[in-house]
């Protein structure tokens, strides 16, 4: 497992993320002004300095609910609103597109290419606000002075840690289903064509060498597929030709995406929460830390009832209803209410972040963002 995971995971889903609001938000008409300040308020919001400070620091994953938690907040810093069955497809998009780039990656660090995708997308995002730019430009630097100089082997550590987060979800997704690269089961097809990895050659030749190194044979081979020559490899700079399209917006064409629950998905989450009920000694650990990360994170209320407005990830507000009664408990990820006031008045760095926030977000504390304590939400888990 690597602890240099979470950046990297944060990055990705909140591109994602952004994709797919910045799509409804056009599907409804919603007046461009108010769209603008939607995906301005998420950005500022995802690129707090103090914020990544936290999330940068080496730590374990977070435990899907918890992280869900996160997306939750930043999902509603701004005037828009999503109603829980809304928000879940949401999630479910965005982790299974994910999902899809990490298994498609050709080298492990590949991912990283994937990751610069979303960040420069993000970048156009916010291309005529420069106080925002330059706050993704100060983590996209962030991003290639860490990520860049570690070896091969760590970055599969990461994508192993990735795989194994995203190992139980099986979410069907009605793009994947039309494309065939997604079974009925939720399961994504793999090629077997295209380019092989940067670096590697074609497979199908075996040679054999003498213990003093010289060739002795050659042997051919059905490899089983239809690959290609390696592409050039990516550029790994903040500006520069990333080569691969992972990661790029695939909603950038208008096409109904629908997200289905598999029976396996089921059946496994089932399996998962069976497993899961003993006590967990790192939940307290946990939270902990999941409100010093997002200790800031406050829920914007609309100053009035013309500024906010509500999308529907659904055709109709019917389907949004019917899709909120038909999906199973176990995949209803339980939010965690935050509560940092009690932090704050006993945790200095705490006080901090919640301050830094508050300037840069420019938003009021909302009541309806008060919970329980951390050691009352433990029963949550």
């Amino acid at each position: 497992m690597s602890s240099r995971t979470l950046p990297l995971l944060f990055i990705n889903l909140g591109g994602e993320m952004l994709y797919i609001l910045d799509q409804r938000l056009r599907a409804q008409n919603i007046p461009a002004d108010k769209a603008k300040k939607v995906m301005n308020d998420i950005i500022t919001t995802m690129f707090n300095k103090k914020f990544l400070e936290e999330l940068f620091k080496p730590q374990e994953l977070y435990s899907k609910k918890a992280l869900r938690t996160v997306f939750d907040r930043l999902a509603h810093a701004s005037i828009m609103r999503l109603n829980q069955a809304s928000m879940d497809k949401l999630y479910d998009l965005m982790t299974m597109a994910f999902k899809y780039q990490v298994l498609l990656c050709p080298r492990p660090k590949d991912i990283l290419l994937v990751s610069f995708n979303h960040m420069d997308a993000i970048k156009d995002f916010v291309k005529d606000t420069p106080s925002i730019l330059s706050q993704v430009d100060e983590t996209y630097q962030q991003l290639v002075e860490m990520y860049t100089p570690l070896p091969s082997g760590e970055f599969q550590l990461i994508r192993q840690t990735l795989l194994i987060f995203f190992q139980d979800m099986h979410i069907r997704v009605s793009i994947f289903l039309k494309d065939k690269v997604q079974s009925s089961n939720g399961r994504f097809v793999l090629p077997t064509c295209g380019p092989v990895p940067h670096g590697t050659q074609v497979p199908g030749l075996i040679r054999i060498f003498s213990c003093n190194g010289e060739e002795l044979t050659r042997l051919q081979f059905n490899n089983g597929g239809n690959y290609t020559a390696a592409l050039r490899e990516g550029s790994f700079e903040i500006f520069g030709d990333r080569v691969t399209k992972l990661g790029t917006n695939m909603y950038s064409v208008s096409r109904p995406v629908e997200t289905h629950m598999s029976g396996t998905s089921k059946n496994s989450t089932q399996h998962t929460k069976q497993v899961n009920t003993a006590p967990n000694p790192l939940a307290k650990e946990e939270l902990n830390l999941l409100a010093r990360l997002m200790g800031g994170l406050e829920v914007q209320k609309p100053g009035n009832a013309d500024s906010g407005f509500r999308v529907n990830l659904f055709a109709t507000d019917e389907e949004e209803e019917e899709a909120l009664i038909s999906r199973p408990d176990e995949l209803s990820y339980g939010v965690i209410n935050i509560q940092a006031t009690k932090d704050q008045q006993t945790n200095a760095e705490l006080a901090k972040i919640m301050g830094e926030f508050s300037e840069s977000g420019d938003q009021s504390p909302s009541a309806s963002s008060k919970g329980d304590d951390l050691l009352a939400m433990m029963d949550g888990l």
